[in-house]
């Protein structure tokens, strides 16, 4: 397999079949080497039943049904995880993200690049609401973060298979997926595409679930919010030290008592507020810290059109099940033995994945050629 296209889907019935059709356009110069993967992200409407129409017409056609809605990014990973392919081409599914900008991603993958990216041209179909909360977000993440992203960048991407396989290997159950494809490196470029119209439906993305996707990814990368309440913290003891210190100097050396009830009501509300606001940032941390180390599963798969994707599922969602299941001793074993997988997978990435991928490269770039020379 050369390419998988990673769609998630949320009550998307009205998308999927266009932009199957025009997926299946572009790449039929790829003959069969190629899938495509819609992840039913919890849909109420028939997005589930159009999926499995699709997949018994086409059985280059896969779908992943999750157990519940579990987001855009964890329905993301979801679909990535199951991904066969060298190449992997991430997209949504309200035809936004055009599909004929698929062949120029593999094409620069074809020219030795790990990750391709896409940046978003400014474009009439996006609001300028939106164009701004954009820009000033990925200039804070890049502040706060040290990790660059470059304004008007979107989950459309291709990732090779190796540097996929690093990404998953985090086993972040809160991945915020923007930054970790920068934060992982590897040889990148950009390609940039104009946002067409929303064909059917309306977005998912309300004001609120944009402030908890930034949040989310701010968290994720940054300590500056945690250290940001350390710093305003002595500033505020610092005055409020000084304000004391003037106090009691005022009283004794000139035997006035230093008017002002209210002020001093108004900075103790004040700093109270600044205190319960950085609670509340140290209890989000908590909260994240608690999330992961429960170790839950990032999605539960319901069902699948392909039983080999239903076998990878079990495979990938087992793991915390069998641990649970194993006995004192045979953890230490086990232990031992990861430690050895890991050590040879991270061998056999730097030289059978980087080589396989150079085989699918090849293999691309001949259907390709053949392409051209067909008459």
């Amino acid at each position: 397999m050369i390419l998988s296209i990673v769609v998630p889907a949320h009550n998307e019935e009205g998308n999927i079949r266009p932009l199957t059709d025009a997926l299946v356009r572009q790449l039929a110069h790829l003959s069969e080497n190629w899938e495509l993967i819609f992840v039913d992200d919890g849909s109420t409407d028939s997005t589930w039943q159009v999926i499995e129409h699709l997949a018994e017409q086409d059985q280059r056609v896969i779908g992943i049904q999750l157990s519940r809605n579990f987001g855009h990014q964890n329905a993301l990973v979801a679909g990535l995880t199951h991904a066969q392919g060298e190449a992997i081409v991430s997209m949504d599914c309200d035809m936004q993200h055009p599909p004929s900008v698929v062949p120029e991603l593999l094409a620069q993958w074809q020219r030795g690049y790990d990750i391709v990216k896409t940046v978003r041209k400014t474009s009439e179909n996006t609001s300028r609401f939106k164009r701004l909360t954009s820009d000033w977000f990925y200039r804070l993440f890049t502040v706060l973060s040290g990790v660059e992203i470059e304004s008007g960048a979107s989950d459309f991407r291709l990732l090779d298979r190796r540097v996929l396989n690093e990404i998953i290997r985090l086993n972040e159950n809160e991945m915020f997926l923007r930054g970790v494809v920068e934060w992982v490196g590897y040889r990148s470029s950009a390609v940039e595409y104009t946002v067409e119209e929303r064909l059917s439906g309306e977005s998912k993305y309300t004001v609120f679930r944009m402030f908890q996707f930034a949040w989310n990814g701010i968290s994720s990368f940054s300590l500056v919010p945690l250290r940001a309440a350390v710093v305003i913290g002595l500033f505020t003891s610092f005055i409020a030290f000084s304000s004391a210190a003037y106090a009691i100097l005022a009283k004794y050396f000139s035997g006035q008592v230093v008017p002002g009830w209210a002020s001093t009501l108004v900075l103790i509300s004040f700093l109270f507020g600044v205190i319960f606001v950085f609670l509340g940032i140290l209890g989000e941390y908590v909260g994240r810290i608690l999330v992961e180390v429960r170790a839950r599963p990032r999605f539960l798969v319901s069902r699948t059109t392909a039983a080999g994707s239903e076998t990878r599922s079990s495979m990938h969602m087992s793991t915390t099940e069998q641990s649970l299941n194993q006995s004192e001793s045979s953890m230490e074993a086990g232990r031992a033995s990861g430690a050895e997988k890991i050590a040879a997978d991270r061998a056999a990435y730097g030289s059978v994945g980087s080589s396989s991928s150079e085989r699918a490269r090849s293999a691309i770039r001949s259907d390709m050629n053949a392409e051209e020379l067909d008459p």
